[in-house]
């Protein structure tokens, strides 16, 4: 068959990407690559911020564990407050409003969601509510940060903003991490499900120079150190479906509550909440204290320092840690305040994976945390590329690689029985109903 001249031409227009003029091709490099050092940047503030706020909190409970059961629901209170009254949007991880800012072609309501003043709000609650013991990481906020910024030098190029944010997010995940890689598959399976190829150099370029600004001031590390586990061929193999199922089943529940409390509760309970914020975060807080006190204080914060030493058999993971961690990751969560998932989810992946030790003596420790690392953060953001990567990149394992894909596979299909939809994308719909409801003035 041979093309008419017309029909050729058409097909060769639709190959052919028209040509850019030098100074908007370059203009949009330097957008990308100084957004980038920026990302860069607040990440590694925000780094130091979360471990001072957690020192600082600690060096209260050496005066006396009990004092958590005031400052963690006090702290929870006006942490979930500022995060209402004085910094809307900043609820949360931060991941859903970067993909419910990617979603709205009103720019109102997309700087409502990515602005510079969301972003500051962000960092400040978040340190609050680190210095209140709340189970939340740094990493989702991270995100969020990363997005207003390179939303703020999308002002220069407004044709570009979903690809700018974008970006933003995924630089946020590479230089919180360490992890270039994971940032990009990031950028590609949970931030842009409609990924768009021709700002795939750009998002790199963005990537690596937030990475390398992260790299040179804190130099090159591995964020759990390097780990040599390795997974024998015969009974050791059992662990993969065995914790990959149970991290599934634990991140859907989790995911699934999470979504139940954002879209509201039925009945007198989910009246209740809506209507005292405020007094329900405060409740969220003193169940935090408990749990805290009932770990002998394991489960505050991000739980980086307890996943790292369970990981390199450090320290022995008790039993009721990953309960314990799994419920004051999800009091913080439904609580209001702003906060990632990523760092206790991985915590709660490491005791998972410790406790199947009991079941499984004869398979290395190591290999087992690893695991339940993947198995549970996969059930929980239902990302599961994301999720073995990550994990490969922050402990320079690729001898696990094979099965910690299998453990993903699992885990993602166990979840989505459990709860349908990704967490994420979950809340970034409630956050768009929302936007779509707000009266025009």
């Amino acid at each position: 068959m041979v093309l008419r001249p017309s029909a050729l031409r058409s097909a060769l227009r639709r190959l052919r990407r028209p040509p850019a003029d030098v100074w908007t091709i370059w203009r949009r490099r330097a957008l990308f690559l100084a957004g980038g050092i920026s990302v860069g940047l607040a990440a590694v503030l925000m780094a130091w911020a979360a471990d001072a706020a957690q020192a600082g909190f600690h060096g209260l409970l050496d005066l006396s564990p009990w004092l958590a059961l005031i400052i963690c629901p006090a702290g929870f209170g006006l942490a979930a407050w500022l995060a209402r009254a004085v910094f809307p949007n900043s609820q949360g991880s931060g991941i859903p409003q970067v993909i419910a800012a990617r979603a709205l072609d009103d720019p109102e309501a997309r700087h409502a969601l990515v602005s510079l003043k969301v972003a500051a709000g962000k960092v400040t609650v978040m340190v609050m509510g680190l210095l209140c013991g709340a189970s939340i990481g740094r990493e989702g906020p991270t995100v969020q940060v990363g997005a207003a910024i390179m939303a703020a030098f999308g002002r220069l190029s407004p044709e570009r903003a979903r690809v700018l944010l974008l970006a933003g997010g995924a630089a946020g995940v590479s230089a919180a991490f360490n992890t270039p890689l994971a940032g990009i598959v990031f950028a590609i399976e949970e931030l842009g499900r409609a990924y768009d190829s021709r700002g795939s150099g750009l998002i790199v370029a963005a990537i690596v120079t937030a990475g390398l600004t992260s790299l040179a001031i804190l130099g090159d590390y591995t964020y759990f150190g390097t780990s040599e586990a390795k997974l024998s061929l015969a009974t050791g193999w059992l662990a993969v479906p065995l914790v990959g199922g149970a991290g599934g089943l634990l991140g859907g529940l989790f995911s699934r509550t999470v979504i139940a409390v954002a879209r509201g509760l039925p009945g007198r309970i989910g009246a209740g909440i809506a209507r005292y914020p405020i007094a329900f975060a405060t409740l969220c807080g003193l169940g935090v204290a408990l749990c805290g006190l009932a770990s002998g204080g394991t489960i505050y914060g991000t739980g980086y320092e307890e996943a790292r030493a369970i990981l390199h058999g450090e320290s022995q993971a008790q039993a009721d840690f990953a309960p314990l961690k799994f419920l004051a990751t999800l009091l913080s969560s439904i609580s209001g305040i702003p906060g990632g998932l990523f760092a206790p989810s991985l915590a709660v992946g490491a005791g998972l994976g410790a406790e199947a030790g009991l079941l499984l003596p004869q398979v290395p420790i190591g290999a087992l945390v690893l695991i339940g690392m993947v198995a549970y953060l996969t059930g929980v953001l239902q990302a599961p590329i994301t999720a073995f990567v990550i994990v490969t990149e922050m402990t320079q394992n690729h001898a696990m690689m094979i099965p910690l894909m299998l453990a993903a596979l699992i885990a993602d299909a166990v979840s989505k029985s459990v709860c349908r939809g990704g967490l994420y994308h979950a809340l970034a719909e409630v956050l768009v109903l929302r936007a779509a409801t707000v009266p025009e003035r």
